[in-house]
């Protein structure tokens, strides 16, 4: 037995009458040792004691009072964030997050995973909570484009990043595409450079690539062709104007590559590249007008059996984004298919409704498909101020 585990026993030997004490001298004994288990079992001894129960919980102990399921839950999560907090601070990232995860402290484990340093050995568990458990998608992301690559980063996309709420994705899709761009700018200087005088040092991609087509001859291209195209698509949900812009300069490459290297999407893309250029264009202002023609005219004409709903959601989409949320609402309650449940439609026309400060018409939508629900919610949300 070593000294300090004797010590322990002495010190709790000298309080056999005040349990209080003694317990406190226990939880102290393990946060100087960093056991965190040991903690927790001692701070939920320390609160059972506090609320006069007994301090280690009988199989076949009864609902206690209200109030004192109150204090044993408040003080049940006291000692997770401790416990969760000292697991994290020595690198203890998937233990750690599990004791904090029910005090809803995200950020704070996001700040302590910071502090830590990635390594092979904690590569996966550390992408593992940032990542997949939502707790700093950005920086998980990055974990994974700098350790596996731009391949697996987009894999983990398709996988997983694009089921997550619209935040997660922008975050995840921001980080691929400033890579990517500037993975793309870096080759095609190098490639100038290689052939004639070099490009200027602030020359954008689009800047580079506009009056040289002889960059492309013979099949040239100069990254991997299914990497541009994912992170084209993938850019369609960002917002941020010079995220818009590089995009938008992704495309102009890509409609410059051979036909063999520009592969069809799926509706209202399918003719990739120069959709894409479209989309983009709209949202920087370019040809506004005619390019909602096209993207309206898809929406209109779809087979929503074949190809769903994408078509009128991306119209839609692009109404809303370029401030004529009124115009998007119509079109939305016009085009939206019977057989589609009011409920999965309801929350975006609510948020339109909003944005267009009229809810008339989701009011009507709602009596029209029988949805008590969504017009209660529109009636509300009417006469909030």
């Amino acid at each position: 037995m070593s000294t300090q585990t004797s010590d322990i026993f002495e010190r709790l030997s000298d309080q056999p009458d005040d349990p209080a004490k003694m317990l406190d001298e226990l939880a102290n004994h393990f946060r100087r040792q960093r056991k965190p288990l040991e903690l927790f079992e001692a701070l939920k001894m320390q609160l059972r004691q506090r609320l006069g129960l007994p301090v280690v919980q009988p199989e076949s102990e009864s609902t206690s009072a209200e109030e004192v399921d109150r204090h044993l839950e408040s003080g049940l999560l006291a000692a997770c964030d401790e416990v969760g907090t000292m697991m994290l601070q020595d690198g203890r990232v998937r233990e750690g997050w599990m004791y904090l995860r029910p005090t809803g402290r995200t950020e704070q484990a996001a700040r302590l995973i910071a502090n830590l340093t990635v390594t092979d050995d904690n590569a996966d568990e550390i992408v593992e909570v940032l990542l997949h458990e939502g707790v700093d998608v950005a920086r998980g992301f990055q974990i994974v484009l700098d350790r596996q690559g731009t391949c697996n980063s987009i894999t983990t996309y398709d996988q997983y990043v694009g089921a997550m709420p619209k935040q997660a994705r922008k975050q995840a899709a921001a980080i691929l595409l400033n890579h990517l761009y500037e993975e793309l700018c870096e080759a095609v200087r190098a490639d100038i450079a290689h052939r004639e005088a070099p490009a200027a040092a602030d020359d954008t991609l689009f800047q580079m690539i506009e009056n040289r087509s002889h960059l492309f001859e013979g099949g040239s291209y100069h990254l991997d062709t299914s990497h541009l195209a994912s992170v084209v698509r993938f850019a369609r949900v960002l917002t941020d104007p010079e995220h818009i812009r590089k995009a938008w300069e992704l495309t102009q490459y890509g409609r410059r590559l051979s036909h063999q290297l520009q592969y069809p999407g799926e509706e209202p893309f399918v003719d990739f590249y120069p959709s894409h250029a479209s989309f983009f264009g709209i949202l920087l202002g370019k040809s506004v007008d005619s390019s909602l023609t096209i993207f309206q005219r898809k929406a209109r004409a779809v087979n929503v059996a074949e190809h769903g709903t994408e078509p009128i959601e991306v119209y839609v989409d692009l109404l809303e984004r370029i401030g004529r949320a009124d115009e998007a609402l119509n079109v939305a309650i016009e085009l939206v298919p019977d057989e589609v449940p009011s409920a999965r439609v309801t929350p975006l026309l609510l948020e339109l409704a909003g944005k267009a400060g009229n809810f008339q018409p989701v009011l009507e939508y709602c009596k029209r498909k029988s949805d008590p629900l969504g017009y209660a919610a529109a009636q509300a949300m009417a006469h909030t101020p």
